[in-house]
């Protein structure tokens, strides 16, 4: 999904970036290995990609899901958001790099049933928070936590619900092209 107004603001690198912009690409550039197209945008705010960095890190090394969960919460987000950018990366990184089965990242993104009883209910509950602004019910929780997962992992989907935000709608603005390493499992949203 792309806004109907693109933001025009081009790319920056670490060599031709103000100094507070090339600090923030020096740190996604260690974090990474290289610096993606929407970190290049998104560092037009500083202090946006600093923030998405720091929240990002903080999920992935703290929040007490697997690196498989993991994954498929920041992929169930960026579905409901309608993301093309970050459902290609997060299939992408799903696959290749976190282990989460094919046909469960595949069922995220064409919306199909995951075939896993838990990963259903996590991500599930995921899309629900996302799509109810938080406002979810109690049988919401109540399948969530009978899946396993505790009320603290609910804070923690909050935390990953909004580094992804910040990257969603990045994307939706800048129309952001894709990386070429993600490009194996480009995604578009039907219309």
């Amino acid at each position: 999904m792309l806004a109907e107004y693109r933001i025009t603001l081009p790319p920056q690198t670490i060599e031709n970036a103000n100094p507070a912009a090339k600090a923030v690409l020096e740190k996604a550039f260690a974090q990474v290995g290289f610096i993606p197209n929407m970190y290049a945008r998104m560092v037009h705010s500083p202090g946006l990609l600093d923030t998405y960095l720091h929240g990002y890190a903080a999920f992935r090394g703290q929040s007490g899901f697997s690196t498989q969960e993991g994954e498929l919460i920041l992929l169930a987000i960026s579905r409901e958001n309608g993301c093309e950018y970050c459902v290609s990366a997060h299939s992408f990184l799903g696959d290749k790099k976190s282990g989460v089965p094919t046909e469960v990242t595949d069922a995220v993104r064409n919306d199909t049933e995951i075939p896993d009883p838990k990963l259903r209910a996590l991500a599930t509950f995921t899309r629900a928070l996302v799509a109810k602004r938080g406002l979810v019910s109690r049988a919401d929780v109540e399948a969530f936590l009978g899946a396993g997962y505790e009320e603290r992992h609910i804070l923690e989907i909050i935390l990953a619900i909004s580094v992804k935000t910040l990257s969603n709608y990045v994307n939706h603005l800048f129309h952001t092209p894709l990386d070429a390493v993600f490009a194996p499992r480009r995604w578009t949203e039907a219309r």
